[in-house]
Order: C-alpha cells, then structure tokens, then sequence
C-alpha cells in the first residue's frame, strides 16, 4: 500500500469513529476534491453552478455546426449573386433573387392582407393577396423596421439567415448522431446541388420552413421544458410559414405511435393519456396555421380564404387521388427551357425515392431498427409533403413541383443519414463507387441548378 494511503488509515482510525470509513478512503479523497472543484467553479459563476468551464464544453457542440451552416450560406449566395446574376452594380445584382412571388410578399409587407369577397377570379396581388401563409412577411417586417432596409432587402435577408438556420440544424442532427465526417459532406452535397436548393437562399418561404421544421423535430426529440418550450416555438413558425406545416405538427405524434406499437391506439383514451406531452406539442404547433384561419374567419367571414384564393387566382383545385393515378407520372427528360416538364419529372423522381426508401426499412437483410421512430416521423413529414403538394398542383400540371417537393428532398436525404450511419464502414471498392455516385450527381444537379439561377434572376419562371 502507499505510505501517504496508509498513513492517512490508521489515522483516520484512531480519531474517526467506527463505520465512518465503509467507503473507500482514496474515494473519499476524490470527493473531497471534486467538492472543492465544484466551489471553485462558483468563482466564475454562482447561478446554478453554471460556470466558464462548463460553457467552454457546450459551446463547440453549437459553433461548429453554426460555422459549418454560414460558410455554405454564403456559398449559395456568392454563387447566385457573384457568378449568375446579370452584369449590373452588386446591389441589383442581389436585388435579383427577388422575384415572381416575392413580389407577392413584398405587396403583404407594404399594404397588408387585402382581398375583396370573393376573391378575384386572376392574379391580381392588389385586389386579393390572401394567398401567403404570414410568418415570413411578418418576419421581414421586422428586419425591415429593425435595420432600415427596403422590402425586397429585408425578404432576403430573412430567407438568407433562416437558410444558415436550416444547414446549421442539419448539421447538429449530424453531431447528435455521430455521423461520418464522409457521409456529412456526401449528404450536405445532395442537399446542396439539388435543382431547386438556389430558392433556399431568394427571397421565397422554402428556407423558413425548412429551417423551422428541423428545428421543430430536432427540439422535439430532445428532453427537458426549455427544448419542449423550443420544440413548440420552431412547430408555430412551421405551419405558419406553409400550410402543409400544421399536418406536420403531427411529427411527435408519429413518433410516439412507433415507440409504443401501433396496438396502443386499440385504446386510444389511454394511448392518449399516456402521451399527453406528444398531444400537446402536436397542438401547439399546429396553432401557427390555425390562427391564421381564425383571423381569415374574424375578418373575412371565410376561415378558408387562402383556399378560395388559390383557387380563383392559380386554378389550385385539389386532387387528392393524383398520386394514385400511373397517368400522373412522367418520365420523359425535360427540356432544359421548359420548367415544367422538370417538375413533372422531380414528382416522379420524388415517388421513387419515397418506395425505395420503404424497401430499404422494410427489407430484413438491410433494415436497421435503431432510430426507427424518429425516421418515421421524419418520413411521415416528407410523405404529407410529397402527398399534399402534388394533390394541389396535379390540376396545373405539376407546376412549381420542383420546389414544392425540395422540402421532402431534404427529409428523405435526412432520414438516409441517420439510417446510413448504423452501417459498419463498407470496403473500399464500395466507399469509392459511392463517392463517385455522388459526386456525379452532385456535378449534374449543380450545373442544373446553375442554369434554373441563371434563368431565375433574369425574371423567367423555374418552379
């Protein structure tokens, strides 16, 4: 034994009474230092123990992926602005992702929500503009009277900060899930050169969603009041951002269904009871889009004014067997001038990737079970996207499907990520045929996207 343990002993013994020492003594010693650790810590900061060496721990969890999320941000838009857009001063030149329905918005920012009853029977944003959920004008309004800036500038800088939001969450569900720094960049590239990506970054709801979205399923699935108070904020900005967001609210839902077996719903008052906390979040988040209808209700005296609007204005009339239909998928190449055969195509590519992705968790030699529940709910939501967004556009041949089925794009390419990474590491011949994979596909959907950017800043129609 060492002197120093010993002579410690047989002191303790002869001034301690008996049964004092039933722990350990070299533990006891390293409690007592760990106590006067602690009470040191209180020197930096004395508020629930929160201290500069604890913040120094936490803090790269959160700045790596917000780096990360910035640097692609502004290769989105050095790209668009710097390399695409018309030979004008810079200002115009990032004054051109302002187009087609950013207009539409920047009337809402200026004149507010104005229709007459019943809406017009064309697109006429003066007489009825009721045809845009609010939250991202509302948040542009707030840029725009916190800085000073024009309309235009204030939509683009909330898409722009809410896209840095989108990538900064999807890296974090990466460092959550301890994912291959080899399969984050294989993901972040697909994601990346997708077609439809540029709207992340224009001045457009797509990235506000998203972002709102992800964090929604990220805080969700994380434990503690300030996460659920989180979940419940970032669930109110989604479907107050998009319709499809208030049937997305149902993500928790989806989630605890798969966690407990489907035969607790047999009972549903006790399936209720049980997962009241899931219920309430699924409530609350939907809110978002429901108040908007009650204000729509109060005002107007229809609560489905952004319906009738779409239909008078767009010819939007649902049809919810579409997806149904062998005769709504085409498969022939598009021409690279015709934006809507692209869209057509991206709604049958959107379908593949939907029945391959259900092969790949339903196959028992490749199916992984660990994570199954979270991915669910994440398919789920690309699903009601997927569901919701052909059923709506189907009566106007697929029109602007290539940015309505981006969303979904992005979930599925999620969900294969937390699928992907419970695979042991392949062998090279497989590792290098994958890369390869990508990065060809990588390189064909940029160069796609590059000519969509340049089309799209000059006033032309892409989806």
């Amino acid at each position: 034994m060492r002197p120093d343990i010993a002579f410690l002993e047989n002191f303790a013994s002869a001034s301690c009474p008996a049964g004092f020492l039933t722990v350990d003594l070299p533990n006891r010693v390293a409690e007592q230092a760990r106590k006067r650790w602690r009470g040191d810590e209180t020197f930096a900061s004395r508020f629930r123990r929160f201290c500069d060496y604890e913040l120094m721990i936490r803090l790269p969890r959160f700045l790596m992926p917000l780096v990360a999320g910035c640097v692609i941000t502004i290769l989105q838009v050095l790209m668009a602005v710097a390399l695409l857009a018309p030979e004008e001063p810079i200002n115009e030149r990032y004054s051109a992702l302002v187009q087609h329905d950013s207009y539409w918005f920047m009337n809402i920012i200026d004149r507010g929500y104005q229709t007459i009853i019943p809406p017009i029977d064309h697109k006429v944003m003066e007489v009825s503009n009721v045809a845009f959920f609010p939250a991202y004008p509302a948040f542009a309004v707030l840029l725009r009277n916190v800085f000073n800036v024009s309309t235009g500038t204030a939509l683009l800088i909330t898409a722009q900060l809410a896209a840095w939001g989108f990538w900064t969450y999807l890296f974090l569900f990466c460092r959550r899930w301890k994912v291959a720094p080899s399969l984050q960049i294989c993901g972040t590239l697909l994601i990346l050169a997708n077609p439809a990506a540029f709207f992340l970054v224009a001045a457009y709801s797509e990235s506000l969603f998203l972002m709102a979205l992800l964090g929604f399923i990220y805080w969700s699935t994380t434990e503690g009041r300030t996460a659920k108070a989180l979940a419940a904020t970032h669930g109110l900005v989604m479907s107050a951002t998009r319709i499809v967001g208030i049937v997305c609210a149902a993500f928790p839902l989806v989630r605890s269904a798969f966690q407990t077996g489907w035969r607790g719903l047999l009972k549903p008052r006790k399936w209720f009871r049980e997962n009241e906390a899931a219920v309430g979040l699924t409530v609350v988040a939907a809110c978002g889009g429901i108040v908007f209808f009650v204000l729509c209700q109060l005002r107007w005296g229809h609560w489905d004014l952004y319906m009738r609007t779409q239909a008078a204005g767009w010819g939007i009339v649902p049809d919810y067997l579409a997806v149904f239909r062998p005769e709504t998928y085409r498969w022939l190449v598009p021409a690279l001038n015709n934006p809507t055969e692209a869209s057509q195509l991206s709604m049958t590519l959107g379908a593949l990737l939907l029945v391959a992705i259900a092969v790949c968790e339903l196959v028992p030699a490749i199916r992984r079970c660990a994570g199954l529940p979270l991915r669910a709910g994440i398919y789920f939501c690309a699903a009601t996207i997927y569901y919701l967004s052909v059923s709506g556009v189907a009566c106007v041949d697929m029109e602007s499907m290539l940015r309505y089925e981006f969303s979904a794009y992005v979930l599925i390419v999620l969900a294969l990520l937390n699928f992907l990474r419970q695979f042991r590491t392949p062998p090279v011949w497989l590792r290098a045929f994958g890369a390869a994979a990508v990065a060809f596909v990588s390189a064909a959907g940029l160069c796609l996207q590059g000519w969509y950017v340049w089309n799209f800043t000059r006033g032309h129609w892409v989806a």
